[in-house]
């Protein structure tokens, strides 16, 4: 093979390094940044300090200590923490806010409700309806199956939640456990006149679930969110803080800063650390450009998200994200992979701005989540008596919001909320 041919050969195998390594670190979270730089330092020995720059004074309020990197916002959030601040994402009236929270509170630690209704209505001094509006919140978080009574709502929420319900699952679960437990196809096949290949899928289905849905959110390691940015209101305008610990400089020993010219066996490992620094700068200031530019784009579009909550959030894709900013579509999404923003409603994952469209007769465009928190209100308002339909709600969305989808888009979103049918609900009062 020509000498030539060999160079461009290498050449062009380093720049596939290089890239590598960029689409790698865009990938990673701060924390899996922080510790994939520590692990260099450890192996690079040109490397002589990592310039973080910490800023923690907007998380210090009566804090003496400076936290460590890994105790921002976080880290070991409990499972009543985790819920409450899932709370942004539905329409909650002020004088109900405190009944869910006091629900919220009396889950155990599996996330069941450990408390009678009525001693809940008492101590928030309420009625036992508004507690069970404050219930059906607490059933529409996530895990599904969160805020359930007893193993049959547990199971039957997390059923509605897959689109799994069939029609004699509640009966199943309420008198014939034992049935699941020892797979008796042939008992529940008799017993409900359907097929033994029925009843297996059936039980398939049930054994999809989590019986005990507060595990999968109380977690004995902490889990550490690091935010990016910082979103914020300063004289009457929204401002954006990159935060610096996303953006480290990593900075080489002097000693090696000018490496010698002659060719042998120490400065060549030398100069490949040397490369090695420069191609993880870039890659971290590559990182740092695409998620500011990102991000800025959410802000603006998203401006009144965060003027008025979670009800004004747009249609916004990844698509419109990459058009916007003249970069590939899989670059916006391994951006905005794992990666959060620090807001006045709390700490938010990216992916939460982006929302699908709904398109209302008056030309402009909703997003799902606001759709879906327009059915909820619709629900917590409706006659307890009279309990809405799927095709009521579709009407009072198209005549009161303009708003013109399916039934069983009502019905879809409904079921991703956790709330009953109307029957269901009916017999619930």
């Amino acid at each position: 093979m020509k000498p030539r041919l060999i160079q461009q050969q290498t050449l062009q195998w380093k720049m596939n390094q290089s890239l590598m390594q960029s689409i790698n670190i865009l990938q990673f979270s701060s924390l899996e940044l922080k510790e994939y730089i520590d692990q260099l330092t450890k192996e690079n020995p040109l490397i002589e300090e990592i310039d973080y720059d910490y800023d923690f004074e907007q998380y210090r309020s009566t804090a003496s200590k400076q936290p460590e990197i890994g105790e921002i916002n976080a880290a070991k959030n409990s499972m009543y923490d985790q819920l409450k601040s899932q709370l942004i994402t539905l329409t909650i009236t002020e004088d109900l806010k405190p009944v869910v929270a006091y629900g919220i509170d009396s889950l155990n630690s599996d996330g069941y409700l450990d408390v009678e209704l009525s001693l809940w209505a008492e101590h928030c001094k309420t009625s036992i309806e508004r507690v069970e509006e404050a219930l059906t919140c607490i059933q529409s978080l996530e895990p599904a199956g969160i805020g359930a009574r007893n193993l049959t709502e547990c199971l039957i929420l997390q059923l509605n939640n897959m689109g799994m319900y069939d029609f004699f699952l509640e009966e199943l679960l309420e008198d014939h456990l034992e049935w699941i437990a020892t797979e008796d196809y042939g008992n529940i096949a008799a017993f409900f006149d359907t097929t033994a290949e029925h009843a297996k899928k059936i039980v398939e289905k049930i054994r999809l679930c989590h019986p005990k849905p507060g595990q999968l959110l109380d977690t004995e390691e902490p889990e550490y969110i690091i935010p990016e940015a910082s979103i914020y209101i300063e004289n009457g305008s929204w401002k954006i803080k990159f935060f610096k610990w996303a953006a480290p400089t990593i900075k080489i020993d002097p000693v090696y800063a000018n490496l010698k010219v002659e060719e042998n066996e120490a400065t060549t490992y030398l100069k490949e650390k040397y490369r090695q620094v420069e191609w993880l700068n870039q890659a971290i200031s590559y990182r740092t450009n695409t998620l500011e530019n990102i991000i800025r784009c959410i802000v603006e579009k998203q401006y009144n998200f965060f003027e008025r909550g979670p009800s004004e959030l747009k249609p916004f894709t990844l698509r419109e994200i990459s058009e916007e900013l003249n970069i590939h579509l899989s670059t916006v999404s391994r951006a905005i992979n794992q990666k959060y923003v620090q807001t006045a409603q709390g700490v938010l994952p990216i992916k939460f701005f982006l929302q699908s469209g709904i398109r209302k007769s008056n030309g402009e465009s909703t997003s799902s989540i606001a759709v879906k928190q327009l059915i909820l209100k619709l629900i917590q308002s409706e006659s307890k008596a009279k309990p809405l339909s799927d095709e009521a709600i579709r009407k009072q969305l198209e005549l009161k919001f303009g708003i013109k989808i399916a039934r069983r888009t009502v019905m879809k979103y409904r079921e991703q909320l956790n709330l009953p049918s109307s029957v269901k609900r009916r017999k619930k009062k």
